[in-house]
């Protein structure tokens, strides 16, 4: 179906006959503002696509604009292993480090400008946040809504205290109401998903539409080739429901990709939903669409729990249901991110007491765990605050090697790989930054001098240097390989319960995978995987020989045959 006519359709579908036809003159009209840009690369994916993921500031050099500091950091040393960056809410903003934007069409002025961030264009593609369930409390827009200015009378969900809303989903263990008073003196209770500073937008008004799909367009007018939809789950409600995943709210992912199929058809949507599989992989729709990518959430903490107990059974049945039907999608791959480890997603693959092991191993590394609020009053836990190199190897005398190994089985799945910025650089537990924030989160979030990590990375011996450039030489070597294309494919073998195997191929490669997860020597079977005549060990560039390879303890081999 042609995208007017699919937009058209859909927003019949959200706003009923006549509010879909008040709709449709508004999107039509701010389509005609926007110059469509055509197709820049002849397929959505390819197997030189890695994401980095990373705040504008999370390098820092005195009396420079950070994003302008993190730019000739990633042009001096990632531009061979990277394709992207993922730079998170670079927007002014009032709380939760980003995520409660106060003016969406600008670059927070302690970061940068416009002009910082389209320097990135010529080294990389670039990937933006897309914060549209919420709104800072403490911006113009909820001042505007407050006075009950012209086109903002409804931004907000108004919800009588009295209502039951208990069968809410609430990932968060807050309120899910906050009290404000309105210019006028009286009190309303408004919707606030995550935080009394970040305010629901209200779907149901065509102002908030437009405004947002404006903002849209104007991130890809910016340069945006991936739009990361924020919270995206909990984007429509419907009082009397769970409020999380409904109908509507996947005809409005519909809506923004037929949108964007319309005007810019290579920019790519992907839904962050921190929830089971199943829920999350909804979100492809039909292949054709929804989001032409998914976060894989269940992929890090699962992959902990594999590490954890040395036995890599678990995760394995769970990988060999990966495949997808559709060429337009595929999943965005990754251990670590500005965020925990969520939980939900191991709901249904793991027991409870398992669960809670890990919450147990989180703790005794360090780390912190955050709940939710369940609809019977009770708490359970939704995220494990740790970094990834902590929560794998924090047990180990030298974490390197075991950690990277954890990264080596991220990186041949199928789909994109995404590696966070701190997972890069062998960040550990930041401690002080929790004291000072009083935020579990921030425990993966610390500022780092780049004078300091450049130092660092030049001595061989420091932990950071260890992951840094072992970590790069793999993303470098994955990028080269047509067999770890996201839609190469692929099988899951078994061959030791410590063992992750895995065979891809495509553009007339076979690539064999094996990354021991335990601390024990494993001999494998290279015959019992189909491996045979004279292929190549890729990182060490050996040629093998033998029907046995000895695995060394959280060793990673990847072997090609073309």
């Amino acid at each position: 179906m042609d995208p007017m006519k699919r937009i058209e359709y859909l927003l019949g579908e959200i706003y009923g006959e006549e509010g879909g036809r008040r709709a449709l003159t508004r999107i039509e009209n701010l389509l005609l503002r926007f110059d469509p840009i055509a197709p820049r690369r002849e397929s959505l994916f390819s197997e030189s696509d890695i994401v980095l993921i990373t705040y504008g500031d999370t390098l820092r050099e005195a009396d420079e604009a950070p994003i302008r500091t993190l730019h000739q950091f990633a042009v001096r040393y990632l531009k061979k292993a990277f394709s992207a960056v993922h730079l998170l809410p670079f927007f002014p903003y009032s709380s939760d480090d980003g995520f409660s934007v106060m003016d969406f069409f600008a670059v927070n002025p302690e970061l940068g400008d416009w002009k910082d961030v389209a320097a990135f264009e010529s080294d990389f593609a670039l990937m933006f946040d897309f914060v549209l369930n919420h709104f800072s409390a403490q911006g113009q827009w909820f001042r505007n809504y407050l006075e009950d200015r012209p086109r903002f009378e409804h931004f907000a969900i108004e919800v009588d205290p009295d209502t039951d809303l208990s069968s809410v989903t609430r990932p968060r263990a807050l309120p899910l109401l906050t009290p404000f008073e309105k210019k006028d003196g009286r009190r309303v209770h408004l919707w606030t998903t995550f935080s009394a500073d970040q305010i629901d937008f209200n779907y149901r008004s065509l102002d908030v539409l437009e405004t947002m799909m404006e903002v849209m367009l104007f991130y890809v007018r910016q340069g945006a080739r991936i739009l990361r939809l924020d919270a995206i789950a909990y984007l429509w409600k419907e009082i009397g429901t769970s409020c999380i995943h409904l109908p509507q709210t996947h005809q409005m992912v519909k809506l923004m990709r037929a949108i964007l199929d319309r005007v810019a058809p290579d920019v790519m949507i992907i839904t962050e939903t921190n929830v089971p599989h199943a829920e999350n992989v909804s979100y492809f729709g039909n292949g054709r669409d929804e989001a032409q990518m998914v976060y894989n959430f269940t992929l890090p903490p699962l992959l902990l729990h594999a590490f954890l107990h040395e036995d890599i059974r678990k995760f394995s049945r769970w990988a060999a249901g990966l495949g997808l039907d559709s060429e337009r999608t595929t999943f965005f791959n990754f251990t670590a991110s500005h965020d925990g480890i969520g939980v939900r997603p191991l709901e249904g693959i793991l027991p409870v007491a398992e669960i809670e092991s890990l919450v147990t191993a989180v703790k005794e590394r360090g780390g912190r765990v955050s709940y939710k609020q369940n609809s019977d009053g009770s708490q359970s836990p939704y995220e494990l605050n740790i970094t990834y190199l902590d929560a794998v190897a924090g047990d180990v005398a030298q974490p390197a090697r075991k950690f990277l190994a954890s990264q080596a089985i991220q990186y041949v799945l199928p789909g994109v790989p995404a590696t966070y910025i701190h997972s890069l650089l062998g960040t550990r537990n930041w401690q002080e930054g929790v004291r000072q924030t009083g935020m579990a989160r921030t425990i993966n979030r610390r500022k780092l001098q780049v004078d300091e990590v450049m130092r660092e990375l030049e001595d061989p011996n420091s932990l950071r240097s260890q992951v840094f450039f072992s970590y790069i030489e793999m993303a470098a070597l994955r990028r080269r390989q047509p067999a770890l294309h996201p839609h190469a494919a692929f099988e899951i073998l078994d061959v030791d319960h410590r063992v992750f195997a895995i065979r891809r191929v495509a553009g007339g490669q076979t690539l064999w995978a094996l990354t021991n997860v335990s601390s024990a020597r494993v001999p494998v079977s290279l015959k019992s995987c189909g491996v045979s005549g004279s292929p190549r060990e890729l990182f060490s560039g050996r040629r093998i020989t033998g029907n046995e390879r000895v695995l060394a303890p959280f060793e990673y081999v990847w072997i090609s045959q073309e």
